[in-house]
């Protein structure tokens, strides 16, 4: 690294802040766990050279606080069940948990800010099934069971299972493997995939495990845009593979700033 990037300013990385209530009566155990892994995934980005800004709500009614036009890449991280409402599905459907407009509102702001200004973004989780609704996808409201376990039994943190990486994508490249272990929590997943996504990883049952954007046929590149279905901040089950995701946003967002933001 040269001096002048090494004196370069970390770059603001925002993250949208998670809304819900773990305290509140009756809230899922569900919700507790995922304000938890917010606090990683912020130290994450840190540990990626980039600094962190935490976005939220603006006071004056709009969507987003004016901290967002400070950002040049976004993680919009896990939480609970998108609205069905946004993608024709059953909104009373049994196994729906933590439905939160207001957190669908603004992680969808976030999303379609970095889509629109083209900068780097990476969505984990429901931050992926959301990049998904919003590009005009659909979800699974329940996965089946599959011989691959993507919802961890009672008592354990984490389902571990493996992801095959597509050769020749975004997350493929950052892994520089065809197959990861990986952490899940989840039981919804993308069922019909949005526009301008494609399915980038796997796993061994069928189940999308990331996406990415590609280019249009009349544009030269597309900014860099990945959702994964699992969660690279859990320290299971390799504690190698938390860092690097969060080390490519952080180069995408170095590299877009020395070239220019698409706009």
């Amino acid at each position: 690294m040269s001096t002048t990037e090494s004196a370069a300013p970390a770059p603001l990385i925002g993250i949208p802040v998670r809304l819900s209530d773990a305290a509140a009566p009756g809230a899922d155990q569900r919700v507790l766990e995922a304000n938890r892994i917010f606090d990683d995934i912020v130290d994450l980005i840190r540990a990626a050279g980039a600094e962190p800004v935490l976005l939220r709500p603006s006071e004056d009614g709009s969507t987003l606080d004016a901290q967002v036009f400070d950002c040049r890449g976004f993680v919009v991280p896990g939480g609970g069940d998108v609205d069905p409402a946004r993608y024709g599905a059953d909104p009373d459907h049994p196994a729906l948990y933590d439905v939160n407009p207001a957190q669908d509102r603004l992680d969808t702001a976030v999303i379609q800010h970095a889509l629109d200004g083209g900068f780097p973004l990476l969505g984990i989780c429901r931050g992926m099934q959301l990049l998904n609704v919003l590009r005009g996808g659909t979800l699974h409201l329940d996965l089946p069971k599959t011989s691959v376990a993507h919802d961890p039994e009672p008592g354990q943190e984490w389902a571990v299972h493996d992801a095959v990486l597509s050769a020749g994508s975004a997350v493929a490249e950052v892994f520089g493997r065809d197959r990861i272990p990986v952490s899940s929590g989840h039981h919804q997943a993308v069922d019909r995939v949005g526009d301008g996504l494609l399915v980038s990883a796997r796993a061994d049952d069928g189940c999308v495990e990331a996406v990415e954007a590609y280019a249009a046929s009349d544009a030269a590149d597309a900014a860099w845009t990945v959702g994964v279905q699992w969660h690279p901040e859990a320290f299971v089950p390799s504690p190698e593979l938390r860092l690097p995701l969060f080390t490519a946003l952080s180069e995408q967002v170095r590299a877009q700033s020395r070239t220019g933001v698409r706009s």
